[in-house]
C-alpha cells in the first residue's frame, strides 16, 4: 500500500498579512512619513514583532512600499498609448488619480533625502512616458512650446502630483479638475481643458 504525502501549499496568512502590511505603511506613511515601524505595526494590526517576520527593519519595508507604488504608476504608463498629446496627458493623468492613495505616499516617501533616488529610479518608466508624451506635444504645437522640454515634463509630473494629493477627492468634480489641472501647466486654457474632456468622457471613467 503506498500513501502520498499532502500537497503543500503557500502560506495564506503569510501573503495576507505582508499585503496588509505594505497596505498599512502606504495608508500610514502617506499622512506621516515619518511614521515608526511601531505606529505601522498597530495600523496593520500586528505586533512590532510580527512585523518584523515579514520584513528585516523600516528601510526594508520603506523599499517595498517604493517598488509596490512605482510598478502601479509605471504599468498606468504602458496602458496610455493616444496619439494626440493631449490625450495621452489627459488619460495619464486621470488613471493616476485612481492611485491617489499611492501618489501621496510617494509624495512623502521623497520628503526622506534617504530614499529619494530610489523612489526616483523606480519612476524611471513613468517619467520617460510623460516626457514621450511632452516631446510629441511641442513637435506638432498641441503643447506649450515657450518651456525646455526636460522642464516642461517636470512641471507636468509636478503638477499632476500636487494636484492629485491635494484636491478635495470627494468633491464630484476632482478628477475633472485634477486633469485640466495638468493640463493647463502643460499649455492648454481652462476651456481647451473642458472641450477635451468633453470630447473623451471615458477618460474620466477609467480606472
Amino acid at each position: 500500500m503506498t500513501t502520498t504525502s499532502p500537497v503543500r501549499r503557500p502560506r495564506r496568512d503569510a501573503v495576507d498579512n505582508r499585503a496588509g502590511i505594505l497596505a498599512a505603511a502606504t495608508e500610514t506613511i502617506g499622512s506621516d512619513p515619518r511614521a515608526s515601524i511601531d505606529t505601522i505595526a498597530r495600523s496593520a494590526g500586528l505586533s512590532r514583532r510580527a512585523l518584523y517576520g515579514h520584513f528585516a527593519d523600516r528601510d526594508a519595508l520603506i523599499r517595498d512600499v517604493i517598488s509596490a507604488g512605482a510598478q502601479r504608476f509605471n504599468d498606468i504608463a504602458a496602458r496610455v498609448d493616444d496619439t494626440d498629446a493631449r490625450v495621452a496627458l489627459a488619460r495619464l493623468a486621470s488613471l493616476l488619480w485612481a492611485e491617489a492613495s499611492h501618489v501621496q505616499v510617494l509624495a512623502a516617501i521623497v520628503l526622506d533625502d534617504a530614499h529619494v533616488q530610489e523612489t526616483a529610479d523606480a519612476l524611471a518608466p513613468l517619467r520617460r512616458a510623460v516626457v514621450a508624451i511632452v516631446r510629441r506635444g511641442q513637435d506638432d504645437g498641441t503643447l506649450r512650446t515657450d518651456v525646455a522640454l526636460p522642464t516642461l515634463a517636470r512641471l507636468v509630473e509636478e503638477a499632476a502630483r500636487t494636484v492629485i494629493t491635494r484636491v478635495d477627492a470627494s468633491s464630484p468634480d476632482a478628477r475633472s479638475l485634477a486633469v485640466r489641472a495638468t493640463l493647463s501647466i502643460a499649455g492648454l486654457s481652462w476651456r481647451d481643458g473642458v472641450e477635451l474632456l468633453a470630447a473623451h468622457p471615458a477618460i474620466l471613467e477609467e480606472d
